[in-house]
């Protein structure tokens, strides 16, 4: 046998600790000597103390066995139960064993029974059953009657009796069954099928029935909705689905509805795509929704529950509808009139009050959130044909414009004038007219078509010009050939100047943003080209009376005193005063582009080579003779408005007092003043005059050349060439044949 050490180890280390702790507590109270006075007082308590701690466990213990001791009792009466039981159902189980013959007799009395329910429900349904087909005819008199409502709560009956015999024999597994049952049920299908018809053929007539007869309608709502239930319910037992369902006439409804909406507008087989036509098709279109959509905001909506949103459906089916409807007609080819109505009709007038945004559909209808009637990419590609038909049209009126305005050149009467005496024509009032007009018209619709068509208008304008220059080169070509043709050939050339400037100062006004003024710089210089080129024409003119004159410089009878420049100075002064029918900066130009080219003839014809100054006396006269003409046309220019410092003759003073230095030792010096002066100015020129003089020898020639390699010349940039202009024969090669009839 183990010691009782062994067995309660626990109790071993709980003494061991309580001895040390005693040890401790008597050490520390005991320490000091006068603490052992109070020994026999410390034993007593503590002998108390053991006693009372003895007593509470003696107490505890014995709690403790009673319990044990009940416990004890209660297991012994639980066994006893036990025992009891299982003898019991011993006994139970020798008695089933026993009646397991009997449970076989209970089983065929389960299975008649079962046949018994079968037919007390068949008992009970066979009154119906020998009735369907009376119901099935009954039911269709009552459709023929339009008594619908009667006829589908019969039709709810029938199918209710199918769909409940299918589904005991499907839950049986008698599916076999169900094929005669289907068979004898066959009538049910007309019955549908005679009743969707007159529901739909309702429906399809809505608009109408609801302002004529609405409970017609109100009867379809009903009975669809009755479908819609029945529907829902099937579905959510999913466990048989009987034929048929779910039928989904909601739906339906709502298809009908919008293929009535659309095959009403939209269906039309052949339609005038042109303007008038399309015009009266759109106006149709705008008054025919408007006036549905106030009976179905007004009526409909009542009619029908709340949750089909009828009034939002029809709204989005007739916005779908004209999207379609517009694109196909897009397909066309439409002229500008037509696709200006579309684009106007679906960006402005289908939102406008007038269609949509009607005080009496608002605010229940709201097309804002259907998105455009015409995606951002139809529209633009829309604009673009619109563009280019207007650009066709223009083209055309253009044209014409040009060829009126090219047989009035010809006429035997000048140009009309205006109010301040200047040449002009109607060509700058029409075309700038006709480019407004389109413009404006494009602001009506969109800024983008605006901005297309301004662009357009600006192109043709420069392509219009170039016409138009061609056209002035063509008359020039006629007036050269027979200067009598055209009779006013100058007069039409001023006006064109003054047509030209009207053009000008005309085409910032058709831009749309009238605060900006800026030409496009290829139509500026369209314009450049057309102005030069009809100054070019009137100079030529000029020019052509001047070379007979200018023909006889230099000669001994000119330097003896002609007429010769109080000639030129007339046909000068009778170009002026055609030149008065110009506008200012116009005169001024052709005066200063007149003056330079009398400068520049008269330098031409002294530079000819038909002269040499034999002595100091022609020298002399030369001097003179240039002095002279050069001031007499100096001062003609500045008595015409040309300030002197405009003036291109100062080159002829220059000239003459370069042929009147007495000494040609100092030429050198002075040919230095003159190419500073006139830096394109070139050593043939120069050569030239030099030998104008007569008197420059080899050394003194070789000099000044040699002078004028050595300080080259920069064109400044206001610089107006003169010489570069003048053309010096070449000098005649000294071992030439003379001149002569060959032998």
């Amino acid at each position: 046998a183990s010691s009782p050490d062994e067995e309660w180890p626990e109790a071993e280390k709980a003494e061991k600790l309580a001895r040390g702790a005693a040890l401790k507590w008597a050490s520390g109270v005991f320490y000091c000597p006068e603490k052992l006075e109070g020994l026999g007082q410390y034993r007593r308590r503590e002998t108390q103390r053991n006693s009372s701690i003895q007593s509470r466990l003696k107490s505890t213990v014995q709690s403790y066995l009673e319990g044990v001791s009940a416990g004890l009792e209660q297991l012994q009466s639980a066994a006893r139960e036990v025992q009891s039981a299982c003898q019991d159902l011993g006994a139970a189980r020798w008695a089933l064993l026993d009646s397991a013959d009997h449970f076989q007799g209970l089983q065929q009395m389960r299975a008649l029974m079962a046949e018994h329910v079968q037919l007390a429900s068949v008992v009970q349904v066979l009154p119906q059953l020998f009735s369907v087909h009376e119901v099935f005819s009954h039911t269709l008199q009552l459709l023929h009657g339009q008594h619908l409502l009667e006829a589908h709560a019969e039709l709810m009956m029938m199918e209710h009796l199918r769909d409940d015999i299918l589904s005991q024999l499907h839950l049986r597994g008698l599916s076999n069954a169900q094929a005669t049952v289907l068979s004898y049920f066959g009538g049910l299908q007309e019955i549908n099928e005679s009743l969707a018809k007159q529901l739909w053929d309702i429906v399809g007539s809505s608009l109408q029935l609801v302002r004529e007869d609405p409970v017609l309608f109100v009867t379809a709502v009903r009975i669809i909705e009755r479908e819609e239930k029945i529907d829902d319910t099937v579905l959510l037992e999913a466990t048989f689905l009987p034929p048929g369902r779910p039928k989904g006439w909601r739906q339906k409804f709502y298809h009908v509805l919008q293929e009535t909406i659309t095959g009403a507008h939209f269906h039309a087989t052949c339609m005038d795509v042109e303007g008038p036509g399309l015009a009266r098709h759109l106006a149709a279109l705008q008054k025919g929704i408007v006036s549905e959509l106030r009976v179905v905001k007004d009526l409909m909506v009542q009619c029908v529950p709340a949750h089909y949103n009828i009034l939002s459906v029809c709204t989005a089916t007739y916005h779908q509808a004209l999207t379609s409807h517009l694109q196909d007609i897009l397909r066309e080819d439409l002229d500008k009139q037509a696709l200006f109505l579309l684009l106007e009709w679906a960006l402005r007038v289908y939102h406008s009050p007038e269609m949509m945004g009607h005080p009496d559909l608002l605010p229940e209808v709201d097309v804002s959130a259907l998105g455009p009637l015409m995606s951002p990419e139809l529209v633009d590609q829309t604009e673009r044909k619109y563009v280019v038909k207007v650009k066709a049209s223009v083209l055309e009126w253009m044209q014409r414009t040009l060829e009126v305005e090219f047989k009035e050149w010809f006429r035997e009467e000048e140009p009309e004038t205006d109010h301040q005496g200047f040449f002009q024509s109607a060509l700058p009032v029409i075309v700038m007219q006709m480019l407004n007009e389109n413009i404006q018209v494009a602001s009506l619709i969109t800024d983008s078509l605006q901005q297309k068509v301004y662009n357009m208008a600006l192109e043709e304008l420069e392509a219009f010009l170039g016409r138009l220059r061609e056209a002035l080169v063509q008359c020039g070509k006629e007036h050269q050939k027979d200067r009598t043709i055209p009779k006013h050939y100058v007069s039409y050339l001023l006006a064109m100047l003054n047509n030209n400037l009207a053009l000008s100062s005309s085409v910032s006004s058709l831009h749309p943003n009238t605060a900006r003024t800026e030409v496009p710089t290829s139509l500026r210089a369209a314009l450049d080209r057309m102005q030069k080129k009809a100054c070019q024409l009137l100079l030529e003119e000029l020019l052509l009376d001047l070379q007979p004159l200018c023909l006889q410089l230099p000669s001994r009878k000119w330097l003896s005193g002609s007429q010769l420049v109080s000639s030129m100075c007339e046909v000068i002064d009778k170009y002026a005063k055609d030149f008065s029918h110009v506008r200012k900066p116009i005169f001024m130009l052709l005066l200063m582009e007149s003056e330079l080219l009398v400068a520049s003839q008269y330098l031409r014809a002294l530079m000819q080579k038909k002269m040499v100054c034999k002595s100091e006396e022609e020298r002399r006269q030369l001097c003179n003779r240039l002095l002279q003409d050069a001031t007499q046309l100096r001062e003609l220019f500045c008595g015409l408005g040309l300030d002197r410092s405009q003036q291109s003759l100062e080159v002829v003073f220059a000239l003459q007092e370069l042929i009147c230095l007495n000494d040609p030792a100092l030429l050198s010096l002075e040919v230095l003043g003159f190419i500073t002066k006139y830096p394109d100015v070139s050593d043939e020129h120069i050569t030239t005059l030099l030998d104008l003089r007569g008197d420059v020898s080899k050394e003194v020639r070789h000099m000044v050349l040699e002078m004028m390699a050595q300080h080259p010349q920069v064109l400044p940039e206001s610089y107006r060439p003169i010489f570069s202009t003048i053309l010096v024969p070449a000098p005649e090669l000294p071992f030439c044949l003379r001149k002569g009839k060959c032998a």
